[in-house]
């Protein structure tokens, strides 16, 4: 018994596309699809082989399927899209994207296909590109950023008057559901689902009641579980999608830790056990590479102070790595490495980069995620928290960056401040789920919009929708 549940754990939680077969690692990284998976299948024959080498060799095989779900657009539907923006595109200009990465694309099974979002990422890497846009288009205000300017000033403003960490409480109300499509699976079978449910722990995120949920009979995992979750079990029946839905209430502060005028010297080494378990390496996606390395002295240089070493970090990534919405975290190896090639990346993508550079400098950083919830937009995000002595954690947003309309007291919010509009389900990557999911995740590294499987097998994303819908009680 306790065997079977150690598999089971093992392979609910891999979380990269690699094996220990470097054929197989070459070929999939050489876009050799069809070689690779004939190469798995004559592996999987093989009498020897132990269950947990065959669950993974399997699960390179949903890899590769991933990746074709995700790298799906063609030469031609890249030139439409980009036409109005340039009538005379050539060969030369493309070439010249797919080399920089600032257009991502892949070569599978000697087809070059270019990753779905591959366009408007375009726009958000490459500034020449960008500029063109921005030309034809006009220039777009984002209404985050309308929404912040008015908003951190008042953080700041409160935590000044206050003394106090935590204030402007905001309550909110949400309802969650996640819908499998019709037929996903067959009549009469029963299916799995596991949705994203409010940490406890965190002093930011409390009241939290729990009003609806779709089934009677549920379980809400421990608050000790760092991906945490709510467990449902659903009967699919023929051409009817099935729903599992929850709503709850809960009230998030913002917190804001001014660093830069604090009045005791800053450091991140004096709590041993914290700075032992977060400043160490955690594979596959936070490992001190060379290339990590030589990044880490190319930014920190000669500095000495702790917390202009952490300011030089945050500023390089928010300077450097561009907002680009990312590929599945799934099929990524290592993804501070993909980044740092790649030259952009999402939240959680920026997030690791950030948390790298950070432990490998001995500033304790643990990874922290959820969704965004302001007014203005309502998304999946990630952001973590870092260690620092006689503060204990707090909050930083790598993603949200550097506000340079703000004044020079406030521009650094996010690094040391978080805003009230989150939702806080996470306080670790690629941790196992509870109850324990039998097959591999959909999403094996961040936990957000739910996973769902049944005897089958495990339901990737195509096979399913999520929706978040919010109510703000006390704005």
């Amino acid at each position: 018994m306790h065997k079977i549940i150690f598999m089971l754990i093992i392979i609910s939680t891999l979380t990269a596309a690699q094996t220990k077969y470097s054929e197989i690692n070459l070929l999939i990284n050489q876009g050799n699809f069809s070689q690779a998976q004939i190469f798995i299948e004559s592996k999987l024959v093989e009498k020897d082989l132990a269950e947990i080498e065959k669950s993974e060799l399997r699960f390179q095989i949903d890899v590769m399927e991933r990746i074709r779900k995700d790298f799906k657009r063609t030469r031609e539907e890249i030139i439409t899209a980009l036409k109005k923006y340039y009538p005379e595109l050539n060969d030369e200009t493309l070439s010249n994207w797919e080399k920089d990465n600032s257009l991502e694309m892949k070569m599978i099974d000697g087809e070059k296909r270019y990753f779905n979002n591959a366009v408007p990422n375009l726009f958000r890497i490459n500034k020449e590109a960008k500029a063109q846009k921005e030309k034809v288009d006009g220039v777009k205000i984002d209404p985050i950023e309308t929404f912040l300017k008015d908003y951190i000033p008042k953080v700041y403003e409160a935590t000044a008057k206050t003394m106090e960490r935590l204030v402007l409480p905001v309550k909110m109300k949400i309802k969650y559901t996640l819908t499998v499509k019709p037929n996903a699976v067959p009549d009469g079978e029963v299916i799995r689902c596991w949705l994203p449910y409010p940490k406890e722990t965190n002093p930011r995120q409390t009241d939290i009641q729990l009003l609806r949920v779709s089934k009677s009979e549920y379980t809400i995992a421990d608050d000790k579980n760092l991906q945490r979750t709510i467990y449902l079990k659903e009967t699919a029946r023929k051409d009817q999608p099935t729903k599992f839905e929850m709503e709850l209430a809960y009230t998030s502060k913002a917190e804001f830790v001014n660093l830069f005028e604090s009045k005791m010297p800053i450091t991140f080494n004096q709590t041993k056990d914290v700075f032992d378990e977060f400043t160490k390496e955690e594979f596959p996606h936070i490992v001190f590479t060379e290339r990590i390395k030589n990044l880490s002295n190319q930014i920190i240089g000669d500095e000495k102070n702790p917390l202009q070493i952490l300011k030089k970090i945050f500023t390089w990534v928010d300077e450097s790595t561009p907002w680009a919405s990312a590929r599945e975290y799934s099929t990524i190896p290592n993804i501070p490495e993909y980044s740092l090639e790649h030259k952009h990346g999402d939240c959680g993508i920026q997030t690791l980069v950030f948390m790298t550079l950070c432990r490998y400098n001995g500033i304790p950083a643990k990874w922290q995620s959820g969704w965004m919830m302001h007014p203005p937009e309502i998304n999946l995000h990630d952001w973590c928290e870092i260690y620092v002595d006689g503060y204990g954690w707090i909050p930083v947003d790598q993603s949200f960056g550097i506000k340079n309309y703000l004044d020079e007291t406030q521009k650094y919010f996010y690094l040391g401040g978080i805003d009230a509009y989150r939702l806080i389900v996470n306080d670790a990557f690629s941790k196992p789920l509870y109850p324990a999911k039998i097959f591999p995740r959909s999403e094996t590294v961040d936990f957000q919009r739910g996973e769902v499987e049944w005897r089958g097998g495990n339901l990737y994303f195509d096979k399913w929708n999520y929706d978040m819908k919010v109510e703000y009680v006390n704005n």
